[in-house]
This record gives structure tokens, C-alpha cells and sequence, in this order.
């Protein structure tokens, strides 16, 4: 049997390509939405994917599923539990070749067995499978793709439903459910390897290790969610619903458009270099007040969605001194679809892109993931240089530390603005401090402090940044903080950080 994990460090995801070596055939698990790179893999290794399986409706990237099935014609195992609210409405076409499956469906692909477990909780319609190498002369599984069901050291969160998608009431019997699934997970041999779908630095659990795998063995003795779990229902419903960080504002469109149907990719956008002369029109178009599109001004053609720039440059400081007027910035570090899904609302906005050429090709790869096709041009950070050195329009956001704040706050001109997550803000914050996760940014609208200065904060400097970019493009007064929170509150008295 060939197994093989493919990994994206920016959504911390695990596909899973896994073959019969005898008969050449294999089956692709939760694919993301570019899927060029399974096919390479695939052929690397004379393989030939035939099928493709989901553990469930994601919330934090686009399926590939869709793509396979329009341009290869495989054989799709999608989940036929949870509900009618729950079915993969896409797979209604009788073009596509589908197999739903309920709990304890089997097949084989080759001479490996898959049989589906319906583990809800996460989702309704949540499947794992239980894999057995029959080639190899098994008659037990050797290990359990879980999906967002069981990760290392966690489990997926069950309130998704409700603080993302908005249905209103969900997440205590999500949690319910979730805590059944436990039984059964409980149930198995210790021996089973675990693979999830998620590792750390995901938002689909709170609490995600970075080792690849597990076994049931282990998650027995060591997770803090199954030991709720072991203390009773009550015990772990309250466990596993507290201290969930708010999630991006895009997982309730990847649930809408994975249920109805991701567009079709077909190849990977190709944007245009940008010269200087291009660059004064963008730097007209995002600046201004805000709209439901993430940011003011008009797109490329006077009507439409605004265009947003998205500035990657690694400094920060150097974007606050000058930066294009009404961009946002989003360095290339492992959280950038999570900033990039949360403060830009509207999917269809043309992206115009700061970034160096040899990065170019990741970060539109990036985009695609959480569907933001609409990328009409890169500028190289260089060409943005000679456009400012030759007077080209460009604003600045005053960078101040967290004394500094303090005392701009206690002298009335400004107010502080945390975008921890609630439960950091909860554990100690700055008095006086609004809480506001840069997650869910744009859903606090005027629930943001309407006078004077907003002075952004988070643990780093890195949230806040992004933050503060996108309060300046909603035509906000900004300050922003970089400054280690940790340190400054370390250093006050009683009577300091609450």
C-alpha cells in the first residue's frame, strides 16, 4: 500500500493520497482546491487517481473534490449523513459519478478496504474511515483517518455551525454529538494509527499538536479533550466549548460554496507584472470609507466590488512609514489565508498583490484555497520603492508602543483596541481596552469605538498590523501598537493589565 500525507503549512492541512501498488489505482482524501500537485505526486509514483473522498464539508479551504470529478470523471465518496441540510448539493448532477456513503459503508480501491464511521459533532454529516491493507493480508484496519474529528492532542470543535455559519443554537448539541463520536472513537484498539486532516495552527480545534499523527492508544492517555470526555457528557461539553478562538470570517462561505459547489479552477490564475505608471490608480482605489466589501473606493472598472491591494512585504514597520493609500497588509507567514479570509469580505474584489516574483506563485496558490480567484496583477516590492522615490501617493500609520498608548488613552485622544482572541483578552488585557478578535474584524462594524484614535494592540504586533492596515482603509483614525504585550503588562503594578 502507498500512503502518502501531503501537507500546507498555511492552513495547516493533511490530504491524503493512497494507492494499491499492484493494481495502480488509488484515492485522493480531502483534497484542496489546486490539484495539480496530488496529480504530479500521483504519476511520480505510478499511480493513477481514480477516486476521491471527503471526511466532510469544510469550512477552512475550498474541496478539490468538484475539480476532479469535472475534469478527470473519478469516483466521488461523499458523506449521506446528517440531514437533508447536510448533502453535498453539488453531487445532485447525474454527471458526476458518486457514491454516498452512511456509517459503515465499505469499499475498496484496489486491495485496500475503506469503511466509513460517521463521527459527528464537528459537522452533522462528519465521516472517518477505517483503512485495511487486504493486499498486504490484513483483516484488520491499521489506522483511522479522522478527518476534524480526532486530532493530535484535540478534537474538532463543535461550534463552528454557530460562531461561523450563524445557525443559531448549534453548538451545545454539536457538542453532544461530538461526545458520542468519543464513545465510539473509545471503542477502538489502541494499536489504530490516527490520521487527521489538521495539525497545529489550524482553526478548527483549540488546542492541535504538531506531531503528523497519532494512535488511539495515545489519545487515550494523553488528550485533555477525551479526558473531559472520560468525566462525563456535562464535563465535556463544557471543555470542549470553551476557549474555541473566533474563527476567520471566510468559514461560512467555504461551508456555503463546498455544499453548493466550488467554481471550477481549471489552471491557476496568471496575474500580470505591474509597472510604477499602474501603481497611482491603486492607490486611489482603496482609500476611503468602509463598505461590505472589505474596504472603500471603486473597482477597476467604476462599479463593482473596491479593488484591495495586499501588501506582503516581511517588515511591518516599512509598510506603517509608506505603504500604497487603502492596503492591507498580510505578510507570508503560516497565517496569512487566516488574515487574508478575515478582512477581506468580498471574494469577487479584484486583488492586486505586493510581493516579491519567486513568492508569487505560493501565495496565488494561497488565495485560490480559500477562493479569491480575482487576482489581476502583482507589483515587486522594488518597482513599489521607485514609486514612492519618484513621489507616488503613499500614507502612513503611526507606530507607537504600548506606554505610549497608555498614555495617549489616559489623556482622552485615543482608545485601545485588542485583537486577541476573547479568551486572551479575558486571561489579562490593558484597562479600558475594547476586545475585538482581528478574525472577525469586519463583523464589529460600529461596535468599534466611534471618537478619536483607535490604538490596535494584540500579543506581538503581528495581529494588530493587520488590523490596523484594515481599520485605515475603513477610513478609521489608526494607531498601531508594535509591542510585546507580555513584556509591557509584565512590567506594571497591581493595578495595571486586568
Amino acid at each position: 500500500m502507498f500512503f502518502r500525507q501531503v501537507f500546507d503549512e498555511k492552513l495547516a492541512q493533511y490530504a491524503y493520497l493512497i494507492g494499491c501498488q499492484r493494481t495502480g489505482d488509488a484515492i485522493l482524501f480531502d483534497p484542496q482546491r489546486d490539484i495539480d500537485r496530488y496529480i504530479d505526486l500521483a504519476r511520480r509514483e505510478e499511480l493513477r487517481i481514480v477516486a476521491v473522498a471527503e471526511t466532510h464539508i469544510h469550512a477552512d479551504f475550498l474541496s478539490g473534490a468538484r475539480e476532479f470529478a469535472e475534469r478527470f470523471k473519478v469516483r466521488l465518496y461523499l458523506s449521506d449523513e446528517g440531514g437533508p441540510d447536510w448533502l453535498y448539493e453539488w453531487v445532485a448532477d447525474e454527471r458526476y459519478d458518486h457514491t454516498p456513503l452512511m456509517d459503515g459503508a465499505r469499499f475498496a480501491i484496489g486491495e485496500i478496504e475503506f469503511e466509513a464511521v460517521h463521527t459527528p459533532g464537528h459537522t452533522p454529516e462528519h465521516m472517518s474511515f477505517l483503512v485495511t491493507d487486504r493486499g498486504a493480508g490484513a483483516t484488520e484496519p491499521m489506522g483511522l483517518l479522522s478527518g476534524d474529528f480526532v486530532f493530535v492532542g484535540d478534537l474538532g470543535r463543535p461550534d463552528l455551525l454557530e460562531t461561523a455559519a450563524r445557525v443559531e443554537g448549534a453548538m451545545t448539541p454539536a457538542a453532544r454529538r461530538l461526545y458520542g463520536s468519543v464513545q465510539r472513537f473509545l471503542d477502538l484498539p489502541d494499536f489504530l494509527q490516527v490520521w487527521p486532516a489538521h495539525g497545529a495552527g489550524s482553526s478548527c480545534g483549540k488546542a492541535l499538536g504538531a506531531v503528523p499523527e497519532t494512535t488511539v492508544g495515545y489519545e487515550r492517555r494523553f488528550s485533555p479533550a477525551i479526558a473531559a470526555a472520560l468525566e462525563g457528557e456535562d464535563v465535556f461539553v463544557s471543555h470542549i466549548l470553551e476557549g474555541q478562538p473566533e474563527p476567520p470570517m471566510y468559514f461560512a462561505r467555504m461551508k456555503r460554496d463546498n455544499k453548493l459547489g466550488p467554481a471550477v479552477l481549471g489552471a491557476l490564475p496568471d496575474p500580470p507584472r505591474l509597472a510604477e505608471r499602474e501603481l497611482e490608480g491603486l492607490a486611489c482605489s482603496g482609500a476611503g470609507g468602509a463598505d461590505a466589501g472589505g474596504g472603500g473606493g471603486n473597482g477597476a472598472d467604476g462599479d463593482g466590488p473596491a479593488d484591495v491591494v495586499i501588501d506582503t512585504r516581511p517588515d511591518r514597520s516599512a509598510f506603517m512609514a509608506r505603504h500604497l493609500p487603502g492596503s492591507i497588509y498580510v505578510p507570508l507567514t503560516k497565517s496569512f489565508c487566516t488574515a487574508v479570509g478575515s478582512v477581506v469580505v468580498d471574494e469577487t474584489a479584484p486583488i492586486t498583490l505586493i510581493v516579491a516574483e519567486d513568492e508569487l506563485d505560493g501565495v496565488v496558490r494561497d488565495l485560490v484555497r480559500i477562493g479569491f480567484d480575482n487576482i489581476r496583477g502583482f507589483v515587486e516590492p522594488e518597482t513599489l520603492d521607485r514609486y514612492f522615490a519618484e513621489g507616488g501617493a503613499a500614507a502612513a500609520i503611526p507606530e507607537i508602543d504600548l506606554a505610549a498608548a497608555s498614555r495617549l488613552s489616559e489623556d482622552g485622544r485615543g482608545e485601545v483596541l485588542d485583537v486577541r482572541y476573547a479568551s486572551e483578552y479575558a486571561a489579562s488585557h490593558l484597562p479600558g481596552a475594547v476586545n475585538a478578535s482581528y478574525t472577525r474584524l469586519p463583523d464589529y462594524g460600529d461596535r468599534l469605538p466611534a471618537n478619536g484614535s483607535l490604538l490596535v494592540h494584540c500579543l506581538s504586533g503581528a495581529r494588530a498590523a493587520v488590523a490596523a492596515s484594515y481599520l485605515a482603509r475603513e477610513g478609521r483614525d489608526v494607531h498601531y501598537i508594535n509591542d510585546l504585550f507580555t513584556a509591557y503588562a509584565g512590567s506594571l503594578e497591581t493595578g495595571g493589565p486586568q
